[in-house]
């Protein structure tokens, strides 16, 4: 058995849910197929699709082997690939994972950039607000925001974020007589705070007088702050604070076309808030990936225009 040729075809037939599918664009049998995915499966020792009439699905081994596998046939294509062409062109899958709110709203023009001018390259997107394992899912690199946990990650710095304290102007219209917009950081205690449960800071914000504000400039202030909601999720905290549930302590970059309209304003203007530190990671056996390393350099000049 060709066990590299087994694996290419293994993963082909997930990707492309069928053996017939396969069968089609290699020009052979849909039995031929099916044998090398079973040939593969004994020399493993372990069943790696539940197959039906109708459909396929991985088992549990199968769906660890696949990330593996598919990543390993990825990279030797990529070898291949760059050997043939003096690596002037890039090709094959780079799997990206960030946060919904940041994928959805500033990585997604970077990878229509980036692919308008790599058209040999796919991407597969996976967006996840929650820690996810980059080696188990087979992730070959991803955009993390705040500061990192030590690991063995490989790390880039690409720039920062900036936060706001905000709210929307039906929160402010809403207030009860006799409450006020917050003036200073301690003003919160009387407000309803969205809390975005994935930062380590959760509830405690952190704030510095700038320019304006009653304190010397350069103090720092912690805040503890409490609501009626928290959440995992940076649409969930978009949704809240649009619908003027509270006040947020939140990226920029999700309020951008709210902040100019002035339907989201601005809280606490000559308070300081702290920015957030952009990373982009890869498991250490991504290093030399030719096309992370041209994916990072095509997202942080383009946060360094920003």
């Amino acid at each position: 058995m060709d066990k590299l040729q087994a694996m290419k075809t293994f993963v082909r037939v997930v990707e492309a849910g069928s053996f017939s599918a396969v069968a089609h664009e290699s020009d052979t049998t849909q039995s031929a197929v099916s044998k090398q995915v079973a040939a593969l499966e004994r020399e493993l020792g372990a069943r790696l699709l539940t197959r039906t009439t109708r459909s396929l699905a991985l088992t549990e081994e199968g769906e660890r082997y696949f990330e593996q596998a598919r990543r390993l046939v990825g990279e030797i294509a990529e070898a291949e690939g760059a050997l043939r062409r003096g690596e002037q062109q890039l090709t094959g899958w780079l799997r990206i994972a960030a946060s919904v709110g940041y994928g959805r709203l500033k990585l997604m023009p970077l990878i229509q950039s980036f692919l308008a001018g790599n058209p040999g390259v796919k991407i597969d997107l996976r967006l996840h607000d929650g820690f996810i394992d980059l080696v188990e899912q087979g992730i070959d690199c991803a955009v993390r925001l705040g500061d990192l946990p030590d690991s063995s990650l490989i790390a880039r710095r690409l720039g920062t974020a900036q936060r706001m304290l905000m709210a929307h102007r039906s929160y402010v219209r809403s207030l009860p007589k006799g409450l006020k917009a917050p003036r200073v950081p301690d003003d919160l205690a009387n407000h309803n705070c969205i809390v975005y449960t994935e930062l380590a800071m959760r509830n405690a914000w952190s704030f510095k007088a700038g320019p304006g504000a009653a304190d010397p400039a350069g103090t720092t202030r912690v805040v503890r702050v409490e609501g009626n909601l928290q959440t995992n999720s940076s649409e969930v905290m978009r949704a809240s604070i649009l619908a003027g549930m509270g006040i947020g302590y939140s990226p920029t970059w999700l309020f951008d076309e709210a902040l100019a309209s002035g339907e989201v304003l601005r809280m606490l203007p000559e308070w300081e808030t702290v920015p957030i530190p952009v990373h982009l990671v890869s498991p250490q056996e991504r290093r030399h990936s030719a096309k992370v390393r041209a994916f990072a350099e095509h997202v942080a000049k383009a946060m360094a225009r920003e």
